[in-house]
């Protein structure tokens, strides 16, 4: 018998059996909008997208290797693949971020919020067979990088020379880099670390965002390197059975990118425009058995 999961408000529901989940459509708690995913599906889908569930008939077929196998800690690897997909409300969002924004300026609070904004982030992010995705890292592990890099900052403000603002800025770059590096490494399934590891060098990482920097004097071809460096970071991300791979074009980037700066411009759709493009790049991030794209 299937087990379903379904998402509501950013956070994961289930598993419920397939009759339970027929009540659940009948009652209208899962819309056709709702998100949805059960054994067998290669990634979450809008419950209205999946054949025979809304309206009645059969569930999805399974594959021919059977549903994965659940076990404590969520989904036995499978080999299977399939597209991410991000899912939150806005008035969620919008007090969030408010209190994101807050904290960052009066600076002290900056690194518990950050770690709260971005636990919060990531459990609205649902990927195929990993249920209730994650983050654990700790503050605290930020507070020694963020406040040593202001002190360096307000250090070298005092003694006023060039080379030495260019250090600050290097140092900036290194923090970034090994923000990303312990971002990678608290993502986590059930609870359970996943065991990933994002092993871009420090050395590539400088090199693409110079490259991003200088291709803003095109005017258009920021979105082509920013495309490439997606495709990077997607493979420099290691320590999973499955590959991770950015399927999104530069232009795709490009057209997003203008329709969401002249939006974000008029200040009160930022909200949709945000989760209209992470769900976007989500959904151009995908997991395939390794060695079958790109071949």
């Amino acid at each position: 018998m299937a087990s379903w999961f379904y998402a509501s408000q950013g956070k994961q529901q289930g598993p419920f059996p397939e009759g339970q989940f027929r009540d659940l459509i009948a009652q209208g708690v899962v819309r056709p909008d709702t998100l949805v995913w059960t054994e067998g599906m290669a990634g979450w889908q809008k419950a209205a997208e999946v054949p025979g569930l809304i309206g009645g008939g059969a569930p999805p077929m399974m594959p021919a290797g059977g549903p994965p196998m659940m076990g404590s800690g969520g989904y036995a690897g499978t080999g299977s693949g399939g597209s991410l997909a991000v899912d939150f409300g806005i008035l969620e969002f919008t007090w969030r971020s408010i209190v994101l924004l807050i904290g960052m300026i009066f600076i002290i609070p900056a690194p518990w919020v950050f770690v709260w904004y971005t636990k919060w982030i990531v459990s609205c992010v649902k990927v195929p067979a990993r249920p209730n995705l994650s983050f654990i890292g700790d503050a605290m592990t930020l507070v020694p990088w963020y406040f040593g890099f202001i002190v360096l900052a307000i250090a070298l403000g005092f003694i006023g020379s060039d080379i030495l603002s260019n250090l600050l800025f290097v140092a900036q770059i290194v923090l970034y880099w090994l923000l990303i590096k312990w971002m990678v490494a608290n993502l986590a399934s059930n609870g359970q670390p996943l065991g990933l590891s994002f092993t871009g060098t420090i050395w590539a990482y400088v090199g693409w965002n110079l490259l991003f920097a200088i291709s803003i004097i095109t005017i258009i071809g920021w979105a082509w390197v920013a495309a490439a460096q997606m495709r990077w970071f997607c493979r420099s991300v290691e320590g999973t059975r499955r590959e991770v791979v950015f399927k999104g074009s530069g232009l795709d980037i490009l057209w997003r990118g203008i329709v969401a700066a002249i939006l974000c411009s008029l200040i009160i759709p930022i909200p949709w425009v945000y989760r209209w493009i992470m769900n976007w790049f989500a959904s151009q991030t995908e997991l395939v058995p390794r060695g079958s794209f790109g071949a």
